[in-house]
């Protein structure tokens, strides 16, 4: 299992590392501990977490309130909960 994700009963965790501006939506290698997660979205007014949120939402299956930001509003690294993923990309494990 990564350093960057855990599980907590049937939510998982991910830390992330932020890259706002980016070319495109992406989940890429982990970095420190840290998943780098590049959006497109610019990191003004909180379009960039809302989009993050969205975006993560999308690639792990579930709606958008089942994913939650727990800290790191303000930074580019964030510690992210995700209720029960529908399912996981590539890279994930399922808690046993």
């Amino acid at each position: 299992m990564s350093a960057s994700y855990r599980w907590q009963g049937n939510t998982l965790i991910l830390e992330v590392k932020v890259q706002p501006r980016a070319s495109r939506d992406e989940i890429g290698q982990e970095i420190d501990g840290r998943l780098k997660v590049r959006i497109t979205a610019p990191p003004v007014d909180g379009k960039a977490n809302t989009h993050l949120l969205r975006f993560l939402a999308g690639q792990f299956g579930v709606a958008g309130s089942r994913v939650q930001l727990l800290n790191g509003a303000s930074g580019r690294q964030k510690r992210i909960a995700i209720d029960r993923p529908a399912r996981l990309p590539p890279g994930f494990e399922r808690c046993t």
